[in-house]
């Protein structure tokens, strides 16, 4: 890529999108685009079109999706399959009519199944069945890898996909009911400190930075007790209790967005979809390569946690003092998710932000 050629990031105000803007500013891009919700909707094919027909993009990052936690992947299944299909096919499928040099797919590593082999080599895609509570977002992800990968075998573009582990960083969703797990943890143990200090101001002011169910920092302390109550923030005799989904006892993968975003430049400047295939002939042999599939990369850290000690990082980097409780009645998902980083260590690229590190300078900013 040269600095000057036009990038379109799909999706530039998320976690995930912003973190690859603020990657390629810093190392001297300076034609950079994106389009908010209300700029364009990604679910309508024909707005896409006209979008590609006007910008003609070099580069395209596929960042936009509809994203939660296991709560919201649960409950909204219907909504999580069909809009990420729409969006991720109208992109990709536009970015191939309009002549778009390359394209990075931003998948998930739920697309794995659920008892899979630990840890996870891309070779394991579609080897068992997938963990069910976000099985609809996975197959979704799923079929934006295969799409991408048809178009380069039937129509020779270069489109890549790129599998990240569970991600965190600035411009994180903060949602109670539909964030991930890390920060949710922060946001609940930043107003259970707040609870332990008494301090109401700070309780408003959050509930005034994100309102929950529509209630705002101007509610009542018997509004924002209730609210508070129904996701796991209690204070009851003085003492404050933060409750937890499931054992604590499932491992995860984390990496910050940053260092994702990095991954993800480097691959887009450095790695074209034949290297990928000339990769994998290496790996799996000539033979069953002859059948090309699999050439998505896992994005992480190769290094995984309890989310039990991740918790006590969290309480420990926010300053809760409070006790944390946990919910065995309340599902764990995949007991284990730890991605083989292989693949994108033989590429050249690792990750630098450690996950304590990680944490510190999310809650620095956590309300900014």
């Amino acid at each position: 890529m040269n600095k000057s050629d036009k990038i379109y990031i799909a999706g530039h105000l998320g976690l995930v999108g912003s973190a690859l803007t603020r990657n390629l500013t810093k190392k001297g891009y300076t034609n950079i685009i994106g389009r908010s919700i209300d700029e364009l909707n990604l679910m309508d094919y024909n707005a896409v079109g006209k979008f590609f027909e006007t910008e003609k993009p070099d580069y395209v990052l596929l960042a936009a999706a509809k994203v939660g936690g296991i709560v919201a992947n649960n409950t909204y299944r219907g909504q999580f399959i069909w809009e990420n299909l729409q969006i991720q096919n109208n992109v990709i499928h536009h970015a191939y009519l309009s002549g778009v040099k390359k394209l990075l797919f931003l998948g998930s590593s739920c697309i794995y199944p659920r008892a899979c082999p630990q840890p996870i080599l891309e070779e394991y895609l579609l080897t068992d069945v997938l963990e069910y509570t976000n099985e609809p977002y996975a197959i979704a992800k799923i079929a934006g890898i295969k799409v991408s990968e048809s178009y380069n075998l039937q129509y020779g573009t270069n489109f890549i996909s790129v599998m990240p582990t569970n991600l965190y960083g600035p411009n994180d969703n903060y949602d109670l009911e539909k964030s991930h797990v890390l920060p949710a943890m922060i946001r609940k143990m930043h107003l259970g400190k707040c609870l332990v200090k008494n301090d109401w101001q700070a309780v408003r002011s959050d509930f005034n930075w994100r309102p929950v169910e529509g209630v705002n920092g101007s509610a009542s302390e018997g509004e924002i007790m209730k609210i508070l109550n129904k996701y796991g923030i209690d204070s009851k005799n003085g003492k404050v209790s933060i409750t937890l989904w499931g054992t604590g006892s499932p491992m995860r993968e984390f990496l910050h967005s940053d260092d994702m975003a990095d991954a993800c430049v480097y691959i887009m400047e450095n790695i074209d979809f034949n290297d990928l295939i000339e990769i994998r002939k290496k790996t799996v042999g000539a033979e069953e390569a002859k059948e090309i599939r699999n050439t998505h990369i896992n994005i992480g850290t190769g290094k995984d946690l309890t989310i039990n000690d991740l918790a006590q990082i969290v309480k420990k980097t926010v300053g809760f003092e409070g006790e944390i409780i946990w919910d065995s009645g309340k599902p764990d998902g995949t007991a284990r998710k730890l991605l083989n980083v292989d693949k994108l260590h033989t590429l050249g690229w690792k990750e630098t932000i450690t996950l304590e590190k990680g944490i510190g300078m999310v809650y620095e900013g956590y309300g900014k």
